[in-house]
């Protein structure tokens, strides 16, 4: 009888922490929107395409969400099947530029942005032409950042910026002052650059152009 009641017991542990887990892992793939939040800046903020989180979540296509919507960060079944033959189409034609002086420029984590070093104040630049859909300071570790939007699968980021000159919604052309370089991590003057495709970093090098 003893034998048997501890069988129970460790068979009731193992569910309830299959349970909890089982919870844990509904409870990571999951995100509760915040007031500064826009869709552009939580699929940023989990290396998501936007496209992809406003589909699992059957958003329209104004894209608009609500303070205390909970959003699915994972697709179903089908969405994982229309994800594996999606393509990844190029930057295209359209003429992109340094988004500040390129003279201090230094890569940052490996598949992902540069830092830009200059001085307090210093221009920052729309790298090409967009529509700015994020401004403010709610991604930890950006600072004050803007986000603007090139194309369906294409998006730039600017970091750490100390004066933010565009508005939500705003159209921006190529070399546009949209905002001014603040302190970066270690409180020196720093932008932070980066180029997302399909929700994705890559090295925006290669498409900027050698022109200061």
């Amino acid at each position: 009888m003893r034998t048997a009641g501890l069988l129970c017991t460790l068979g009731f542990c193992c569910l309830l922490q299959c349970a909890c887990a089982d919870r844990s892992r509904d409870a990571a793939q999951t995100y509760v929107v915040r007031p500064e939040d826009t869709l552009y800046s939580i699929a940023w903020r989990h290396d998501l395409d936007y496209r992809d989180l406003a589909r699992w979540n059957h958003i329209g296509a104004d894209f608009r969400i609500s303070v205390g919507q909970v959003l699915s960060l994972s697709p179903g079944a089908r969405s994982r099947r229309e994800a594996a033959i999606q393509s990844t189409p190029r930057l295209g034609a359209a003429p992109w530029v340094w988004p500040t002086d390129p003279a201090g420029a230094a890569r940052g984590s490996p598949g992902g942005g540069i830092f830009l070093s200059g001085h307090l104040g210093q221009d920052v630049r729309a790298a090409s032409a967009g529509r700015v859909v994020y401004t403010g300071g709610g991604l930890r570790g950006y600072g004050n950042l803007i986000i603007v939007k090139h194309a369906a699968n294409l998006l730039s980021a600017y970091a750490h910026n100390s004066e933010i000159l565009v508005r939500e919604g705003q159209e921006v052309a190529a070399g546009q002052v949209i905002a001014h370089m603040g302190l970066g991590p270690q409180q020196a003057p720093l932008l932070y650059f980066e180029i997302r495709q399909n929700g994705k970093p890559i090295d925006p090098i290669p498409f900027l152009s050698t022109e200061k």
